[in-house]
């Protein structure tokens, strides 16, 4: 049997920003349908009318979060320096954007591992544009660029995540994080490129 087609309009949008202001000022645990419907002041049905679940909205909150941060990437750069510079910035308004979500979805991004894989692939597919054109340009030396990706997501999102769940503060997170990053940059530059940021 055939599911019925699920109705989309601007109360479809309203439930779904209602449900990401439950999640940024309660958490993501604390959506619920009753709640969302509560806050918006409609029924049960009007909902169900949009949505399987409230589930199915928090996967729309999450995905519309991880798309915001990956909008804020604009490679602009035309040297070393502003190569090194490009990342840091990069990195560092990812830890601020990604440090905001981890505190609202905590439990939810857990629960659901094909929501981070999908992210993990999106960042390792821009890692690697990025690393070849660094490389060609001669601003990386050559290295293994499986592990390279692969370090790069391990360190960022671990370091979310850690900071996110200790509640360090967003200012010593920021800066903790752009000083590990720049030690990880700088086992992948060229001597050369090393010694132009250097000066």
């Amino acid at each position: 049997m055939a599911e019925q087609a699920r109705i989309h309009d601007a109360i479809s949008e309203e439930i779904i920003q209602a449900a990401a202001d439950i999640a940024r000022n309660e958490g993501a645990h604390r959506v619920n349908v009753s709640r969302i419907m509560s806050v918006l002041g409609a029924t049960n049905r009007v909902f169900y009318n949009r949505f399987r679940n409230a589930d199915e909205v928090l996967r729309i909150v999450y995905q519309r979060a991880v798309e915001q941060t990956r909008e804020n990437i604009r490679p602009d750069y035309t040297d070393c320096r502003s190569f090194v510079d490009f990342c840091l910035d990069t990195a560092e308004r990812v830890l601020v954007r990604s440090y905001d979500i981890k505190l609202q979805f905590r439990r939810y991004v857990f629960e659901h591992d094909s929501l981070t894989e999908e992210n993990r692939l999106w960042w390792d597919a821009h890692i690697r544009e990025q690393y070849r054109i660094a490389r060609e340009r001669g601003y990386v030396r050559d290295v293994d660029l499986d592990a390279l990706c692969y370090a790069l997501w391990c360190f960022c999102r671990g370091y979310i995540t850690d900071a996110a769940a200790r509640s360090v503060s967003l200012a010593d997170s920021v800066r903790n994080f752009r000083f590990g990053f720049r030690c990880l940059l700088g086992g992948v530059l060229t001597a050369s490129a090393l010694q132009e940021i250097s000066e």
